[in-house]
C-alpha cells in the first residue's frame, strides 16, 4: 500500500485503420480516457477505458466529468482508501471507475500483471466483407494469417443477415467456426425468426440478440435457438451471471474489464461464469491497446477459447513502449512482459489534459 502523489488525466483520440461498424453506430477513432498515477515513493501506473457511446447509457461527457471530480480527491489518499471509494460510485460510471481503479491495481503491483511464462491467447477477428466473392477472399486471407473464431455482426435485416452468414459459413468450410452478434438490434419477433431459419452448422454462439435489459426477449430467443446464447451488455455483476446461468440455452457470458470494476473483479466474474456451468467469453473489441493487454493479463489460466480484447488491432498507432504482441492470430507476452507507456505517442495523441497533486 501507497499514497497517491500525483494524477494526470488524458483524453486520447486513436484513429482507426478502417471503419468498425456495428448495429448501433460505426467507429472511425476510440477515444479513451488515460489515468496515470504515481506515489510518494515515484511508482508509476497507468491504465485507460473507452466509453462507446450507443453500448450503454454512460457518456464520455459524463465519465470525463466524473474523472475530474473524483480524481481532484485522490492525492494524499492511501491506494486501499482510493480504491475502495471509487468501487463504492461503481454504478454512477463504470468505465471511468475502472480506468481509475485498474491505474491504482497496478499502481499496488496487481498479480494479474505478473506474466510469469511465455503466454499465447488466440483472438477472433470480425468479418467486415458484405458481398460473397469479397467474404471469401476475406476468410481465406484471415485463415491464412492464424484466425479460427470470426465474430459476425447480424441485425439490421433478419434475410440480408441469413444470407450473409450462409455465405460466411460456406467460405470458412469447415476451417473456422462463428460467433453471430447482432449487439441488442434485432426485436424479439425478427430474432426469433433468425433463428428458426438458421443453419447451426460451425456457428459457437448468438450474441445478445435483444435489448439488454429485456431478460425475456433474450430468454425467448435462446429457447428458439439452435445454437446457444451469449449474453453481453447485461452482464455487470454476478448477480447478473447467476441470473443468466438460469436460462435455458444460454451456455456463454461475455464480460469486459470496463463493466466490472476492477481486474480482481473480473477474474472473479469469469470464474463464477465457470461455476455455474457456461463459459465466459472475454474482451473489449473497442478497447485500446492499454486496456486489452490488462484484459489479457486476466484472461490467462482463466479463458480456454478465443479473446475479443482485439481493438488494439483496428488502432495502428500504438501506446506502449513495448507493444502488444499480436502473431498466427494471437496475443504473445512473453514472460516478464511488462510495458511501459511511449510518451511520445501519448503527447502525439492526447486532445485534452487535467493535472492533480505534485
Amino acid at each position: 500500500m501507497s499514497t497517491i502523489r500525483k494524477i494526470t488525466l488524458r483524453r486520447l483520440r486513436l484513429p482507426l485503420s478502417s471503419p468498425y461498424r456495428l448495429s448501433y453506430r460505426t467507429f472511425t477513432e476510440f477515444e479513451p480516457y488515460l489515468v496515470e498515477l504515481e506515489d510518494d515513493s515515484g511508482r508509476q501506473s497507468f491504465a485507460d477505458g473507452h466509453v462507446s457511446p450507443g453500448s450503454s447509457s454512460e457518456t464520455r461527457e459524463g465519465a470525463w466529468a466524473f474523472c475530474l471530480e473524483q480524481l481532484a480527491l485522490l492525492p494524499g489518499r492511501d491506494t486501499a482508501q482510493a480504491r475502495q471509494a471509487l468501487l463504492a460510485r461503481f454504478e454512477d460510471s463504470k468505465v471511468a471507475v475502472t480506468a481509475m481503479v485498474c491505474a491504482i491495481e497496478a499502481l499496488e503491483g496487481s498479480r494479474f500483471l505478473d506474466v510469469a511464462q511465455d503466454t499465447v491467447l488466440p483472438l477472433l477477428v470480425p468479418v467486415s466483407a458484405q458481398e460473397p466473392a469479397a467474404i471469401a477472399e476475406e476468410i481465406d486471407r484471415r485463415v491464412a494469417a492464424g484466425f479460427h473464431v470470426f465474430k459476425v455482426k447480424v441485425g439490421k435485416d433478419v434475410r440480408a443477415d441469413l444470407d450473409r452468414v450462409r455465405a460466411i459459413q460456406q467460405a470458412a468450410g469447415g476451417r473456422a467456426t462463428l460467433r453471430l452478434d447482432a449487439n441488442r438490434a434485432y426485436s424479439r419477433e425478427d430474432a426469433i425468426a433468425f433463428v428458426g431459419e438458421l443453419d447451426p452448422a460451425g456457428i459457437d454462439l448468438f450474441e445478445q440478440p435483444c435489448d439488454a435489459d429485456d431478460w425475456d426477449a433474450n430468454a425467448a430467443v435462446a429457447n428458439a435457438s439452435p445454437v446457444p446464447l451469449m449474453l453481453d451488455e447485461p452482464i455487470c455483476a454476478l448477480a447478473d451471471i447467476d441470473r443468466a446461468a438460469t436460462l435455458r440455452n444460454v451456455g456463454y457470458c461475455k464480460l469486459k474489464l470496463k463493466r466490472f470494476g476492477s481486474m480482481e473483479r473480473l477474474a472473479e466474474g469469469l470464474n463464477r461464469v465457470h461455476a455455474k456451468g457456461m463459459r465466459p467469453v472475454l474482451g473489449d473489441g473497442l478497447g485500446s491497446e492499454i486496456h486489452n493487454w490488462m484484459e489479457a493479463c486476466v484472461a490467462r489460466g482463466i479463458i480456454d477459447n478465443a479473446g475479443e480484447f482485439n481493438g488494439f488491432l483496428k488502432h495502428p498507432a500504438k501506446l506502449l513502449r513495448q507493444p502488444l504482441g499480436f502473431e498466427n492470430g494471437a496475443v504473445i507476452m512473453p514472460a516478464g512482459y511488462r510495458p511501459a507507456l511511449d510518451r511520445a505517442a501519448v503527447e502525439a495523441f492526447t486532445i485534452e489534459r487535467r493535472d492533480f497533486g505534485g
